[in-house]
């Protein structure tokens, strides 16, 4: 289970690769795992997932200051909305975006950049919260303000290798960035 923190972050092909002994990673085996995983991942989805300590909070506070709020996840995008729908409804989300197949995945900027277009923002002016390297790296390709939480599935050299400006050890620290 430690190592398996350290497989995620770059979509679900990515994920199997990483998790398969090295004598086993040819594309027949890893589409047969996807396509089990997928399988699985469908008919689990949410079961056992909620947000992290404090998200709910957090989530609070940005709305009470009448933020924009916006996901983008490797995840496939129908299976990033419901989740998004079962898990984070009390909120509103001005968009949510998951892994489709005209956009490149992240790291590649293209689907950050898409958010703050749709929100009319420069990218210089979003905060983009992430966990992983390729949250720092995307971030950081489309001109974003990259901050890194260290609750989630890396640490803290890590994510400033990756680009962090800002740590946050907590999800209630991002207020006092923005103040």
């Amino acid at each position: 289970m430690d190592a398996y923190r350290f497989f995620i972050g770059d979509g679900a092909v990515v994920l199997i690769e990483r998790a398969l002994p090295e004598g086993c990673r040819d594309e027949t085996v890893i589409r047969e795992c996807h396509d089990m995983f997928m399988k699985t991942y469908k008919e689990n989805l949410n079961k056992k997932a909620a947000p992290y300590e404090g998200i709910p909070e957090l989530l609070d506070e940005l709305t009470r200051r009448q933020l924009r709020l916006c996901v983008l996840s490797n995840k496939p995008h129908e299976l990033t909305i419901q989740t998004m729908h079962e898990k984070f409804s009390t909120w509103q989300f001005d968009m949510v975006l998951g892994q489709r197949d005209n956009i490149p995945k992240k790291p590649d900027p293209a689907g950050a950049i898409e958010i703050a277009e749709y929100l009319t923002i420069a990218p210089s002016d979003v905060l983009y919260l992430g966990d992983t390297a390729v949250d720092m790296k995307t971030a950081a390709s489309a001109g974003m303000v990259p901050v890194g939480a260290l609750w989630g599935f890396r640490d803290r050299d890590e994510l400033l290798k990756s680009g962090a400006k800002q740590l946050i050890d907590t999800p209630l620290e991002l207020i006092g960035l923005l103040e």
